[in-house]
């Protein structure tokens, strides 16, 4: 018999909520990608607006690779098996653990010249630099070492060095004494400022962050306010060093990168503006201590293959496939969530040339990206069988793909995203899931350009297949009905694009549930808002009518004004061992909400509980899950415990095996149950009277009837002695959908089958 896909799925039964939830950190299933090839990391996570740095993880003397996503703070550790040559990195999620939490950008560099990189990261208390020191030995270990912010010297006294959120500053050995200088634009004004470092002239050795601002126009150039347009010779070496451009002439957003790319011991700048989608060179004709940029060009790193990122690329040069030359890589880092690109939005340019005279060949335009699951911005995951074959398949909604960007009349940059969804199908066993991508535009959601698509499932017509709801960004509701049983994704149909009318406001997540235990299945609704919405269903087993009864579902609402407007929850409910029910919801700004105290209690306050995560560290995994989560539940590899894919701002997914046993499966296929015993029940649908057959029939048999919702609930339980046949009277039950399980005497279940509880009068 066939299951009823994911609304099954989500009636398993927990027991217990004392748990060690953790990010898997090796390949637990397989999964082929749309080329045919395995995933080499699919739940890293995915990528957005990244940075990248070099850092030794493992202390094994091999530069291994940092990601930095500024679009969720979320940091990517890759451990480097550095064979020559070849690009050999592995996802290794257990050092996140190590770091300290940054925020929108992080620069990875050795100020103090002990062969360890450092740590320099936005302060958000006061705009400008946090620094850590590698006091790493035989593990990763990092100390801060400046309060409160970095300063320099500005003639009367030490004073902030200001970086905004949305700059990233040039940090390098500027002035060739060796130690690092830094350079930043100036409030206001269109120019750079340096930073001298005095630590060698002071101590005589680079173990010191003493700054002082010894220009103020660095480069003779400045950057204009309307474009990225660049102005060379623009200010003299006056007491304020201004030029004559407006001081209000600044608009924040810069990226630079510096290094000496024409080899003659000067660094050039490297430079990608707000809103545009090149990097600049700047080429410095002048000297170490004396900068001038004499030229410059916007076809960087290759005339042919020009670097073209929307919005305000950053570029790092990491030795990418162990050769000893260092290479490119660029992506965006603009903070605008609906500007950036982002399923191709990490750009690898492989250096053919050499350190000192470097050629970047363009390589890949989804480094990292194309090993993992990535749908672009936003991933809303559901399991749900699709195929009917007692597996558990991945359906994954995201808020949108990159297609294009474009100037009003005021030069202001617009992108477009379409929402999609792709299909992981299950082709493995109970034992081991092995997932095969079949499409990324289930449902043909695509040609519709709309956003938000987030998808759940259920057999609301009770036809014995899932049928599948999907959100979207208008806060309005798609019906997909499965027309067939023959479990073909094909079979799922747009019926109805306003379904019933419901409009939540804006980014509808929907979840069906039986919230009332009345046996039909109702609608929770999630918003932008941060509140649940439920919509009882007052139809009938066949035809589903949603009533509104509120938009404040157990008082919920997981809006932190602290950080965000907004909440985007998306709600997911479950069983526990003791057969209440429990909900958890993803959240804006990453953390997933767990709430208790439901039966009985739909009009009143749910119980957040931190219970279920008592042994998380609640930063850690914030950090690694990144923004506007959600979370789905399956047992992918029938080792008792279930796992939990939570999808994030990123476009990808964690995955982690949350501790959490499985007791009772409301799963009906007969293949899972190690026995040789059958089910007949009769008549199906019944209305009053079921009759139950057991065979074959042993005389002395011990054995226990369970009746359970599909919900998960404990609705009769009867034992049996020395009986073939029995008839259990279940008129007083309410209409739906119901699991009768056959149990020995020591609890092992015998078989299972499904019946409908019906009405005569339909």
């Amino acid at each position: 018999m066939k299951t009823t896909c994911t609304y099954i799925l989500t009636m398993l039964v927990l027991l217990t909520f004392s748990l060690n939830l953790h990010a898997q950190d090796t390949q637990p299933f397989s999964i082929d990608g749309p080329e045919g090839e395995n995933y080499t990391f699919p739940f890293a996570g995915g990528m957005n607006a990244c940075q990248f740095g070099e850092i030794d993880l493992n202390r094994d003397g091999i530069k291994d690779l940092i990601a930095f996503d500024r679009q969720g703070h979320r940091l990517m550790p890759f451990v480097n098996g550095g064979t020559s040559g070849i690009i050999d990195y592995n996802y290794a999620p257990e050092y996140v653990s190590e770091f300290p939490g940054m925020e929108h950008w992080m620069i990875l560099t050795d100020y103090n010249m002990d062969g360890k990189n450092d740590i320099f990261t936005y302060n958000p208390q006061y705009p400008g630099i946090i620094v850590y020191k590698n006091t790493s030995e035989e593990e990763l270990r990092f100390e801060r070492v400046i309060y409160p912010y970095l300063t320099s010297w500005y003639g009367s006294g030490y004073v902030n060095i200001l970086v905004t959120y949305a700059d990233y500053p040039g940090i390098s050995d500027i002035d060739g004494d060796g130690d690092l200088d830094i350079l930043t634009f100036r409030a206001i004004y269109p120019h750079v400022e340096m930073h001298t470092n005095l630590s060698m002239e002071t101590y005589g050795h680079a173990d010191s962050l003493i700054f002082e601002m010894s220009n103020t126009c660095w480069g003779y150039f400045a950057e204009s306010e309307e474009s990225n347009e660049i102005f060379l010779d623009t200010c003299s070496r006056g007491s304020d060093g201004l030029s004559s451009l407006n001081r209000a002439d600044r608009h924040t957003g810069s990226t630079m990168l510096l290094a000496d790319f024409t080899n003659d011991d000067v660094v050039d700048l490297i430079l990608g503006d707000v809103d545009y989608p090149e990097l600049i060179h700047l080429s410095n004709g002048g000297t170490q201590i004396e900068a001038r940029i004499d030229s410059y060009t916007s076809d960087f790193p290759d005339s042919d293959n020009p670097s073209w990122i929307y919005s305000m690329p950053v570029a790092a040069l990491i030795d990418v496939n162990n050769d000893g030359n260092k290479d490119l890589l660029v992506s965006p880092f603009d903070p605008n969530y609906s500007i950036s690109q982002n399923k191709n939005s990490v750009w690898l340019y492989l250096n053919e040339g050499t350190n000192e005279s470097p050629y970047f060949s363009l390589k890949s335009k989804s480094f990292l990206q194309d090993q993992m699951i990535d749908l672009g911005s936003g991933a809303y995951p559901a399991f749900a069988d699709i195929n009917l074959d007692g597996l558990q398949d991945m359906i994954i909604g995201n808020w949108g793909y990159y297609q294009s960007s474009w100037y009003d009349e005021h030069m202001i940059l617009y992108s477009n995203y379409h929402s999609s969804m792709m299909i992981l199908m299950n082709v493995g066993d109970d034992d081991k899931a092995q997932f095969e991508y079949v499409t990324d535009d289930f449902g043909s959601i695509r040609e519709m350009m709309i956003m938000g698509a987030s998808p759940c499932f259920g057999d609301i017509d009770t036809d014995d297949d899932a049928d599948m709801i999907v959100g979207r960004d208008d806060g309005t509701l798609m019906f997909y009905r499965n027309c067939s049983c023959l479990g073909n994704p094909e079979d799922f149909e747009l019926e109805m694009e306003n379904y019933m009318g419901i409009d939540v406001g804006d980014y509808s997540t929907p979840f069906l549930w039986d919230l009332d235990e009345d046996g039909l299945i109702d609608l929770l609704i999630g918003e932008k808002k941060g509140n649940i919405n439920y919509y009882r269903n007052t139809g009938n087993i066949y035809e589903p009518v949603f009533s509104f009864v509120t938009d404040s579902l157990g008082k919920i609402n997981v809006t932190d004004p602290g950080f965000s407007w907004y909440g985007y929850s998306t709600p997911y409910m479950f069983r526990a061992s003791d057969g209440k029910m429990r909900l958890v919801t993803g959240s804006e700004q990453g953390i997933i909400y767990y709430y208790t105290n439901i039966e009985g209690n739909l009009e009143g306050a749910f119980e957040q509980s931190d219970e279920l995560w008592k042994e998380i560290d609640s930063v850690e995994f914030t950090v690694e899950n990144g923004y506007r989560t959600a979370a789905a539940i399956a047992n992918l590899n029938n080792d008792g415990y279930l796992d939990m894919a939570v999808g994030n701002w990123s476009g990808g997914l964690n995955l982690y095996s949350t501790g959490i046993e499985p007791p009772v499966s409301m799963d009906i296929n007969e293949s899972w149950i190690a026995s040789d015993r059958l089910l007949e029940l009769y008549p199906n649908p019944v209305v009053s009277e079921l009759n139950i057959k057991i065979f074959p029939f042993e005389q002395g048999d011990e054995n226990v009837i369970r009746l359970y919702s599909i919900t998960g609930s404990l609705m009769l339980e009867q034992n049996i002695f020395n009986q073939s046949q029995v008839k259990l009277e279940v008129g007083h039950l309410p209409l739906g959908i119901y699991i009768c399980t056959l149990s020995d005497k020591r609890g092992q279940t015998l078989a299972r089958r499904k019946f409908i509880r019906i009405s005569l009068l339909r």
